[in-house]
């Protein structure tokens, strides 16, 4: 597994990000097929698009204050 992954995972929890954005991203990175429509969330489906296009775009709006 490359470095990006670790770190990328790391600065997430860090940065006190969403557990759902963060479980997509890591589906999307590693390019796992999404979950079940029922078990989808907004948090989930915007971490698993930037996870696929390997980037954090949108992890902002997911932080928790």
């Amino acid at each position: 597994m490359d470095q990006t992954y670790y770190k990328t995972i790391t600065q997430l929890e860090e940065r006190g990000v969403d557990p759902e954005y963060l479980q997509g991203w890591v589906g999307g990175y590693l390019h796992n097929p999404p979950r079940e429509e029922q078990r989808v969330t907004a948090a989930y489906e915007a971490g698993y698009q930037d996870g696929r296009a390997g980037s954090t775009d949108s992890a902002q709006q997911w932080q928790r204050h």
